[in-house]
């Protein structure tokens, strides 16, 4: 990936900070977007301090106009992008009888939206290029009926039909397009949250594999796909979840 421009959403923190670090670290230009403008500024530092610059903005992805122009304007920067990590996603719990309709849109312009609209803006780039990676990330949550997140559930079990939908038209274009689904992956805000002496016991009992998600995990599969190892893999759903789903 060494040369090669990317841009990621939702990279400040969890797996989108690994994401953007990987990447880095291969030597890429990177650009990511995020709301937590601590979180972001903390993780350009400690790549800057290992010689790696990394292009960021403060970008609430649920404002479609200023997400599309934070990458025209990182595109105006480091060049057209090879590759686009659509990571951002919340999975707030919630209940089906709790959910209103500006609750539902809210949900979905941050878990489905944006992803398409962030494809719509690198897309011509791409073109530019003669081809590009598009990765989504998806979730097992809904593969394994997970509940106290309906909305969430919804909007990502839609990322494997976005990947299978834009397939067929962008791989004329040499524009590969893949899903990432994760399993439970301990980021700080899941162990914090929801890493129940419970939750401990339900990783034992429907893992096949003993150790821990992290999420490096998930970003060598990112970057997997994203280069040019993968040049004939498109319309698929790669899981890293230790073999749950």
């Amino acid at each position: 990936m060494a040369g090669r421009a990317v841009f990621v959403t939702g990279g400040g923190s969890g797996i989108g900070a690994a994401i953007v670090a990987a990447f880095a670290r291969q030597e890429a230009a990177v650009a990511f977007v995020d709301v937590a403008e601590a979180d972001s500024a903390a993780l350009a530092r400690q790549l800057a301090d290992e010689g790696r610059r990394v292009w960021w903005r403060r970008c609430d992805v649920r404002d479609v106009a200023q997400l599309q122009a934070a990458i025209r304007d990182a595109a105006a920067e480091l060049g057209d992008f090879h590759a686009l990590v659509n990571n951002v996603a919340s999975d707030d719990r919630h209940t089906l009888d709790s959910v209103t309709p500006e609750y539902w849109e809210d949900r979905m312009a941050i878990n489905q939206r944006a992803a398409f609209f962030a494809i719509q803006a690198v897309v011509p780039g791409m073109q530019r290029l003669g081809g590009g990676s598009i990765v989504n990330l998806g979730s097992t949550g809904w593969q394994t009926k997970a509940s106290g997140y309906p909305c969430y559930a919804i909007a990502k079990s839609s990322v494997n039909g976005l990947t299978r939908g834009l397939a067929a038209s962008l791989g004329r274009q040499r524009i590969r397009i893949n899903t990432v689904s994760p399993g439970w992956v301990m980021t700080e805000r899941q162990v914090k949250l929801w890493l129940t002496p419970e939750g401990e016991q339900e990783l034992e009992r429907n893992q096949c594999l003993p150790d821990r998600l992290v999420p490096q995990d998930v970003a060598n599969m990112v970057l997997f796909l994203a280069a040019d190892d993968s040049r004939m893999c498109t319309a698929q759903e790669f899981k890293v979840d230790a073999g749950w789903s």
